[in-house]
């Protein structure tokens, strides 16, 4: 591979008689996909599937799935009903299985919903992609850390009477926020190119577009009975 390729142009794979990619086999050389994934989605993404799909993506669902709930308990203010302590044991514990559920269910989704567009992953591929493609997201996870040594359980409360009378850790607190938000981002962005790649479409925003309709299928039926729920009340 040229060292100049665009690591976001099309894969230049084409689907066989079954509906798969064929697992190509490319030079590994120095492989280094928690690294390459950052730039080069992909080819990292291809890569990883020619070899072993599954590669850390058990790992990688459950160390998703322990960031993903933290955010919520902090998003809903878990801290108002139950200590820091309990908040941390249901990350941990119940964290990883929720994240193992929604990669193996969205995977299923977005697959389904991408043969509708003429792609060509399977839900093993598209775990694949989906994992790999939250590094960033569980790289922001560890920014919990400086977090909880600042504010504790303030993180997950409504009321922060620790902050309010230390203005000092704003600043810091804003900027662990910011590096977060940008992460999340960058996530997202590797997410579209991966999803794009084991589909064998050209273009990321054709895969922007796979999570789109996977994530409507979801929605569009919860809204419709809250509608109609609403409606007969």
């Amino acid at each position: 591979m040229s060292q100049h390729e665009n690591p976001y142009s099309t894969p230049q794979f084409t689907a066989n008689e079954s509906g798969e990619p064929p697992r190509q086999y490319e030079p590994q050389g120095d492989f280094k996909p928690f690294k390459s994934i950052w730039l080069s989605p992909r080819r990292t993404v291809r890569q990883i599937i020619s070899t072993d799909p599954t590669l850390h993506v058990v790992l990688l669902a459950c160390f998703s799935g322990i960031g993903e709930t933290l955010d919520r308990a902090s998003m809903r203010d878990l801290g108002d009903r139950l200590p820091l302590p309990a908040i941390i044991a249901v990350a941990v514990i119940l964290g990883p299985i929720g994240g193992l559920i929604g990669v193996w269910i969205g995977a299923w989704l977005v697959a389904i919903t991408g043969k509708w567009m003429g792609g060509k992953g399977t839900s093993e591929t598209v775990r694949t992609a989906l994992t790999w493609a939250s590094i960033p997201s569980i790289v922001a996870s560890i920014l919990w850390i400086p977090q909880l040594l600042l504010l504790r359980e303030e993180l997950f409360t409504s009321e922060t009477p620790r902050l309010e009378s230390n203005p000092g850790l704003i600043v810091p607190v804003l900027a662990l926020s910011l590096v977060e938000i940008v992460l999340a981002v960058w996530s997202f962005v590797l997410m579209c190119n991966t999803i794009a790649e084991v589909q064998s479409f050209g273009s990321a925003w054709r895969g922007l577009f796979n999570l789109i309709l996977a994530g409507a299928i979801v929605l569009v039926p919860i809204m419709a009975l809250v509608f109609t729920v609403v409606a007969l009340s």
